[in-house]
């Protein structure tokens, strides 16, 4: 395949790993026009995917507090919304959520708050993070608008999994059970607190450092260390191509590694800026995917000639860790898109990439298979001797 038309596709793919303009605030979509009593305002907004909710903030990173006004229809008249934060999954089980509806006397619209550990609400209580001005009402256009200040301490600072639901009625005072389609169902999404909120003071920075980040491990350990694996692999069994195919892997391996550690070191940038804030999986995922790059790096200088008799080993570790890296570095490439809240979408896209490598990989097998055995043919050798797949060693 080709190489440059791959990195393109990549690239496209990471450039859209933020959420499209009509999901942030700031400049448009309906979230941006919307106005609130008391003389609320926020800084940031974003209109939400499923029920037809949105969700205003302002973060201030000094104190830790998210000022937040979540807005949503009650799925009938009577009816109540929700909205939380979820610290440690993405759906409703562990969601500290902001529950409204016509909890007062005489139906004034009131707010509770609910830390909720499974699939059923459970009753009201504290959630993990201490709640302040919690106020709701219903205006005369049917939607409801809650307000709260949530005291997010070291869990800010990031990109967080925020849930909404909206119900369709309130039974003895409690909210009934809302409905299963597939909108209520796919009520999630990530919240980044730091992009357009204007009074965090590097926001912008610090978005585009992630983007960066992702894009720049995208194209090293994700497209240009596979391609030059595939080089590798397969062009050697061409004696037309000796000695090009080696020149071409290590351009490419060298390149990739480059590349990885600018976007390894944008990494532990981040980390350091977000204090509080560890996505442990990406983070060792990441560590180990640099260091067995280093390894293949210097491994290059420690590579003995064709002859010697410790070349079969050197071999047999190269490949073994170069393969490693590819595939702990795809891994990798998807929990980075899960953390900026890359849609659904671009990660069917970037499924899709990885499939076009595979079958790329797949068909040159079969195709080298088939050139060695005419070679072994014509040469008038049995079958099986040499060494794997019938290549040439490095």
């Amino acid at each position: 395949m080709a190489v440059a038309a791959l990195i393109a596709l990549v690239l496209t793919l990471l450039a859209a790993a933020s959420p499209p303009p009509a999901q942030a605030a700031g400049g448009s979509g309906r979230c941006a026009g919307e106005t609130f009593s008391s003389n609320r305002a926020y800084t940031s907004c974003s209109n939400l995917p499923r029920l037809g909710a949105s969700v205003h903030w302002t973060y201030d990173r000094a104190s830790g507090d998210l000022s937040v006004a979540f807005v949503a229809s009650p799925a009938a008249p009577g009816g109540w919304v929700a909205w939380g934060l979820n610290p440690s999954g993405d759906g409703m089980p562990g969601a500290q959520a902001l529950v409204a509806g016509p909890f007062g006397s005489a139906g004034a619209w009131a707010v509770r708050t609910y830390n909720i550990s499974g699939y059923a609400l459970g009753a009201p209580g504290p959630i993990a993070f201490p709640a302040s001005g919690l106020a709701a009402e219903l205006g005369t256009d049917g939607r409801a608008r809650v307000y709260g200040t949530l005291s997010l301490g070291a869990y800010g600072g990031g990109v967080l999994n925020q849930v909404w639901q909206v119900g369709a009625a309130v039974s003895g005072g409690n909210p009934a059970p809302h409905a299963m389609g597939a909108d209520n169902l796919a009520a999630k999404a990530k919240l980044d607190l730091l992009r357009d909120t204007s009074t965090a003071a590097g926001a912008d920075s610090a978005t585009r450092k992630r983007q960066i980040h992702g894009v720049l491990n995208a194209v090293s350990w994700g497209v240009l260390l596979p391609t030059g694996a595939i080089f590798a692999r397969y062009l050697k069994t061409f004696r037309s191509a000796d000695p090009a195919w080696f020149y071409l892997h290590v351009t490419c391996q060298l390149a990739g590694y480059g590349v990885g550690v600018s976007g390894w070191a944008t990494g532990i940038n981040l980390g350091r800026e977000s204090v509080g804030v560890t996505y442990a999986d990406h983070r060792n995922i990441g560590i180990a995917v640099f260091a067995l790059g280093t390894l293949q790096v210097l491994a290059l200088f420690l590579r003995p000639k064709k002859e010697h008799k410790y070349r079969v080993y050197w071999n047999a570790y190269h490949h073994s860790v170069g393969y490693a890296v590819i595939v702990l570095g795809i891994v990798n490439i998807f929990k980075g898109m899960g953390i900026l809240g890359v849609e659904q979408r671009w990660r069917t896209a970037y499924i899709a990439a990885v499939c076009v490598l595979v079958i790329a990989a797949a068909t040159l097998e079969a195709v080298t298979w088939g050139v060695v055995v005419r070679r072994r043919k014509a040469e008038g050798k049995a079958f099986g001797g040499g060494g794997a797949n019938g290549h040439l060693p490095h």
